[in-house]
């Protein structure tokens, strides 16, 4: 296939892909939206580019030259922002650095001094940094999110930026090659088209399993959590709870169970308002989770009840802990303007002993908080 209809064909491909993107858009989170208008916007800049590229035998090449490459440039740095906004990092009039720089060389190299290898080896240079600079994004963050299609991403990313570099070195090394970017007497301007059309055309069916994998994820986390406070939710603690009660019995280590319930809680609604039950509610939790144990999990009941499931290897142990939980707790008065509030809690522990069913536990862990509600709250009572 000679170049100029490589170029059209990889042009082709590029808008289908954009325009699929673009029919997708309205069904993604307004928080990926952002990122994936510049990958759409970026997929279209290279279409271009590369019908510029097709027809540049009809045009002077001081105009089409800087301007087709510098249309593919400002695609693939629309790609690297698209990363930096999927990713939440801020936007940088940086990104648009190598691009322009590009642009300015090649028109220089393509008018007033005209020099094909110098040409090559700045579009080379400048697709290099940016691709490299977008799978790095891609890779450090990868770090947090263990995600298959990231590291594919990354993966065309780098494959893309070493093939421009081999490219450029090819056409330094051989300056007898080629003429232009669409001569049909070199293999690598054949393959050049098909490799610079992988970036819009798989890197989008890349990008959107990106996108697939971030939103299964929220979805995993919304059903695993609470909405409000951000701790495991009552179903979350039931199913973990019984699976470390299972291993205890095993005798796989010690488990307990300390019920957590904000003491005078319905007071603070009646006096300062729901918005400030809420607000209680989210520090105890931020407390409880600030002051459990490594091997810990603290989780909202429901209402104004939260559980921890404690490491426990015994009941001292399991006092010592909830006793850790009581006191962060109180140590942190509610800021409610210039009028602090006091939130103190109250805790009933169980300790495992053979049950066969978390609901067993949770039952004396009930009993317990009713003993300390009972005692004058603010305390700790074992079951």
């Amino acid at each position: 296939m000679d170049p100029t209809t490589a170029f059209l064909i990889a042009a082709l491909m590029m808008l289908l892909n954009g325009g699929v993107l673009g029919l997708m858009h309205g069904d993604l989170p307004a928080a990926l939206r952002p990122s994936a208008i510049s990958w759409r916007i970026g997929t279209l800049l290279q279409a271009c580019g590369c019908i510029l590229f097709a027809v540049q035998q009809f045009m002077p090449a001081e105009l089409v030259l800087p301007l087709g490459n510098g249309l593919v440039m400002l695609g693939v740095a629309g790609c690297w922002r698209a990363m930096r906004q999927f990713y939440g990092l801020p936007d940088r009039w940086i990104l648009l650095l190598p691009a322009l720089l590009g642009t300015l060389g090649i028109w220089w190299f393509a008018g007033p001094q005209p020099d094909f290898i110098a040409r090559i080896v700045i579009a080379s240079l400048a697709w290099c940094v940016m691709l490299v600079a977008a799978a790095w994004t891609v890779l450090a963050a990868t770090r947090r999110e263990q995600a298959l299609s990231a590291r594919v991403l990354a993966g065309i990313f780098a494959v893309l930026a070493l093939f421009m570099l081999l490219r450029g070195v090819y056409f330094v090394v051989m300056p007898g090659a080629a003429g232009t970017i669409v001569d049909r007497s070199s293999w690598i301007n054949a393959l050049t088209p098909m490799l610079a059309a992988v970036l819009p055309v798989i890197g989008t069916t890349g990008f959107l399993l990106l996108c697939s994998d971030r939103i299964r994820r929220q979805w995993e986390r919304a059903a695993s959590t609470d909405y409000l406070t951000g701790l495991a939710n009552r179903r979350t603690i039931a199913a973990l709870g019984a699976q470390r009660l299972a291993q205890a019995a095993r005798g796989s280590g010690g488990f307990a169970l300390a019920l957590v319930d904000i003491d005078h809680f319905k007071a603070i609604n009646d006096r300062h308002g729901h918005e400030a039950g809420d607000l209680a509610l989210q520090q105890v939790a931020r407390l409880l989770q600030a002051a459990a144990g490594s091997g810990d999990l603290a989780g909202r009941q429901g209402g104004e009840e939260f559980v921890v499931l404690l490491a426990a290897a015994g009941a001292a142990q399991a006092l010592a802990a909830a006793g850790r939980l009581r006191e962060a707790v109180r140590a942190q008065p509610l800021q409610l303007g210039a009028a602090p509030v006091a939130i103190t809690v109250s805790i009933g522990v169980a300790v495992a002993q053979g049950e066969h069913s978390l609901d067993d536990l949770l039952r004396r862990a009930d009993a317990a908080l009713y003993q300390a509600k009972a005692a004058g709250r603010d305390r700790v009572e074992l079951g």
